[in-house]
């Protein structure tokens, strides 16, 4: 076999790989069509109940808990820690905002202990628990901090670039029916709790005024 039947043969055989591989590229793009046109559905409805959680988060979570960190600066001390952490500058604000995370994350690795160790529930309160107060922490942090924080030019930028994209993104998953099936169920819920609590606070009431002499306290008559 001389060289220029090497050449034919080395196109032939290159030629055969080329056909062989576009081929084999087609069938993997149909079955990733085919494969996202089955799971497409399941994904953006999966996709939406996420980003209701977070939207969720947001309004029940995010700022109930930020609101009652900021009862507290009723306390002197409190109030008086709150003024020295909003005359924080910038970067050390910055660093402010970690701090809770950061504080309570052995809390965590102790959930994490529990749960090893069979106590699901013990974890599960504490990890609950420790999310609760970093949440809290780090938004009544935030508020205070904020003035600082916008005087760093990069973190303008970004929190000016994000809040529009967030509230717009938001104003979608408002209008889906995972955010309106939500809003319902909170509705309903709600609803179930007064019922039982208009249920039981006649006896809770005559029981605190024989043990304490005093009436239940006014946020507890609602």
């Amino acid at each position: 076999m001389n060289s220029d039947d090497l050449i034919s043969m080395a196109k032939r055989v290159w030629l055969a790989i080329w056909r062989a591989s576009v081929i084999a590229l087609w069938v993997i793009r149909g079955l990733l069509r085919t494969a996202w046109s089955i799971a497409r559905g399941p994904i953006i409805v999966a996709l939406n109940v996420i980003a209701a959680l977070i939207v969720l988060f947001e309004e029940w979570g995010w700022r109930p808990l930020s609101a009652f960190i900021a009862r507290l600066a009723k306390y002197a001390p409190i109030a008086a820690v709150e003024r020295w952490i909003a005359s924080l500058p910038p970067y050390a604000a910055l660093f402010a905002i970690a701090l809770p995370t950061t504080l309570l994350l052995p809390l965590k690795f102790v959930a994490v202990w529990l749960l090893a160790n069979n106590h699901f529930a013990s974890a599960t309160l504490l990890f609950l628990g420790a999310k609760l107060a970093s949440t809290a922490l780090i938004a009544r942090v935030f508020i205070l901090t904020k003035p600082a924080l916008m005087r760093i030019a990069w973190f303008a930028h970004l929190y000016d670039w994000f809040v529009p994209w967030k509230d717009a993104l938001f104003a979608q998953i408002r209008a889906s029916w995972v955010w309106r099936y939500g809003r319902m169920l909170k509705t309903r819920i709600k609803l179930m709790l007064t019922r039982a609590w208009s249920r039981v606070q006649p006896g809770l009431a005559d029981r605190w005024r024989r043990w304490t002499g005093l009436e239940l306290p006014r946020q507890l008559r609602k």
